[in-house]
This record gives C-alpha cells, structure tokens and sequence, in this order.
C-alpha cells in the first residue's frame, strides 16, 4: 500500500494563513467593538449606551456582542482597558517614569489629549459615572487613581530630593495633581475654544510642584 501523499509547503503554507485568519478577524472584531462601544460610552455614558446602538455601529447583533465580551459590565471593563492602551502607546513597556519625567510625561499627557477628545469624552464621563451606587467601574476608577496618586506622590519626594517631607504634603499634592487636570479636561470638553488644555495643565502641574518644593525650604 502506498503512503498518503504529502501535503506541499504552498498547501501547507495556505492552511496555516487559513488557520491565523479567523484569530485575526476576531481581534478586529473585538477593536471595532471596543471603538464603537467607546464612542457609545463617551456620548451617552455607561447606562444610557445600549449595546445595541453599539452592535449596529459594527455590523453586528446585540448577541454577537456578547458572544465576544459576555456582559456589558464585562465591555466596559473591557473598554476601559482598550482607552489605557491606546493612550499610553507614548510610554516605554507601558510604565510610568518617575521624578521629574513624570511630570514631564504628565503634560505631553495634556497636550496629546487635546487631539483626541474623543478618548477624553469618554474618560470624563465614566469616571464621573463611577461614584455612583454599583457601578461596574467603580473599583477599576478607585484603584486607577491610588495607583496614580502613588505615582505621583512618588515623583514628588524624588523631584523634592528630600524623604523627610510631611506625608499629607505629598499625599494633597498628589491628589491636586490629578485633580486639575481631569478637571481641567471637563472644561476644556465644555468650551474648547475658551480653554487651551496644554497650557492650562502645565501650569497647574508646575504651581503644584513648586508649591511642595517651597514647603521644605
């Protein structure tokens, strides 16, 4: 009995493409999505965006949603992750610098931003969502801005030179860091052509480091 033939490197070479193609189509899939879904987010915020309107900026039904993220809660998480991405994409292996290149990177921030307010839209709407009862995002927005909070406390004491600084300094300027600059983006959002979001949050990130270096003299 003769052996089966071999298959050729070209057959084999056109059943491997048709094998990565579906995973391909998926993780378009799922981007397209996470973009739509943004969008929806950002408009009409977490409870007033259906995944329907969602579904339909896609091409899809309301079940192919879920059949890709299982839950709406699980989109918006999903969501969430997808705008962290696409706005740390500046950043080497993702992580923030530290001392004075955070406070550097915190301004690029600022002025990237203002080329985006989409991203911005959204970010503003769902974390002010957040605070409410039983949000889905409530933990993800709580343990984001410890972790900024952290980072930026950090970049602090090492700007500052000095690890003797009064802890509750560092921990209010920490908050007021963020704080100004979430708040400046609501303004910003609001009347874009009465605030320049750069020029505004650098200058708060800068009186605020200023103010902690004037405090240990």
């Amino acid at each position: 009995m003769s052996s089966p033939a071999k298959p050729s490197a070209t057959a084999r070479s056109a059943a491997a493409q048709r094998a990565r193609n579906p995973r391909k189509r998926t993780a378009k899939t799922r981007e397209d999505i996470l973009d739509a879904a943004l969008a929806t987010f950002g408009n009409r915020g977490y409870n007033n965006g259906s995944l329907v309107e969602i579904a339909d900026q896609v091409g899809m039904t309301h079940a192919g949603v879920l059949h890709h993220f299982g839950s709406k809660d699980q989109l918006l998480l999903a969501v969430l992750a997808h705008r962290d991405l696409a706005s740390s994409r500046d950043l080497r292996d993702a992580k923030l610098p530290g001392g004075a290149e955070l406070f550097a990177h915190l301004r690029q921030t600022a002025r990237i931003n203002a080329a985006q307010p989409g991203l911005v839209q959204a970010y503003a709407v769902l974390s002010g969502e957040s605070v409410t009862d039983d949000h889905p995002a409530k933990e993800w927005f709580r343990r984001r801005y410890g972790d900024l909070r952290a980072s930026v406390g950090d970049a602090l004491r090492e700007e500052c030179g000095d690890d003797d600084l009064d802890p509750s300094t560092v921990d209010a300027a920490a908050a007021a860091v963020l704080a100004v600059m979430d708040g400046l983006q609501i303004q910003w959002l609001l009347a874009p052509g009465e605030v320049d979001l750069a020029e505004a949050s650098a200058f708060a990130i800068d009186a605020i480091v200023a103010a902690v270096l004037d405090r240990k003299r």
